[in-house]
């Protein structure tokens, strides 16, 4: 009997796929695999327990050990929303290696939560490729389009509270809401909804900055030319426009 491996982030894609595949092909077999990445929101645990609880299997919680802060100064590279190695040190890397002890790859489907939106499945053959030699299959992306908050709305029809970031207004429930893949338009609304975390990022931001120089996370791209953008600058302009 083939296992069956939910590639499991704490987002509703995900949670969703988990309840799909639960329902294909029940739980005696299934396993819900996330990689603790030292930097989620503590709702994500909660949102994650939930829904294992829905299914009745517990989680399988692999680590690496460091944050993306402590992987950006290993690595001597500020992450940006064009290269953020981070995702494969955190959870890419420590999720291969649990697969590579655990599960043959003749007997095991590894699945994806892309949702179901023409973005995302354009994504689906590089994430195949990555999952190589494991076979994966992607169960929300195979079904009709449905917005962000359809997928809510179905999970809070099963019983469960959707992640606390989705209800803030963020699009991913990932990072606490300081994922550096993400854009100027979410730090500002981070720095608006959540500035104990905003303060956070700046902070650790700025002790990457004296030890790798002038770099950032964002770029400003005003006069048609590109530089950094440190936190520390864009909250300046934000408080300075709204006073």
């Amino acid at each position: 009997m083939a296992r069956h491996v939910v590639q499991f982030s704490g987002g509703i894609g995900s949670a969703i796929t988990a309840v799909r595949v639960a329902e294909q092909h029940g739980t005696q077999d299934l396993t819900l695999l996330i990689a603790d990445t030292r930097a989620e929101h503590p709702d994500l645990w909660r949102f994650s327990d939930d829904i294992a609880h829905l299914l009745g299997v517990e989680l399988t919680v692999v680590r690496d050990g460091r944050d993306p802060w402590q992987v950006f100064a290993d690595q001597r590279f500020l992450g940006n929303n064009r290269l953020a190695h981070c995702t494969f040190i955190l959870k890419q890397k420590p999720c291969r290696a649990w697969m590579s002890e655990h599960t043959p790859p003749d007997d095991t489907i590894a699945y994806i939560g892309i949702e179901p939106n023409d973005r995302d499945r354009r994504r689906i053959p590089a994430i195949a490729h990555h999952w190589q030699p494991w076979r994966t299959e992607f169960p929300l992306a195979d079904g009709p389009d449905a917005t962000k908050d359809e997928l809510l709305d179905e999970i809070r029809a099963l019983g469960v509270r959707p992640p606390l970031l989705y209800e803030l207004g963020f699009p991913h429930n990932n990072c606490y809401g300081s994922c550096v893949k993400a854009g100027q338009r979410q730090f500002k609304h981070l720095l608006a909804t959540l500035p104990e975390q905003y303060a956070y990022a700046e902070a650790k931001e700025e002790e990457l900055r004296e030890l790798l120089g002038p770099v950032a996370i964002l770029r400003d791209r005003r006069g048609g030319t590109s530089r950094p953008l440190p936190l520390a600058e864009l909250r300046a302009r934000e408080q300075a426009t709204a006073a």
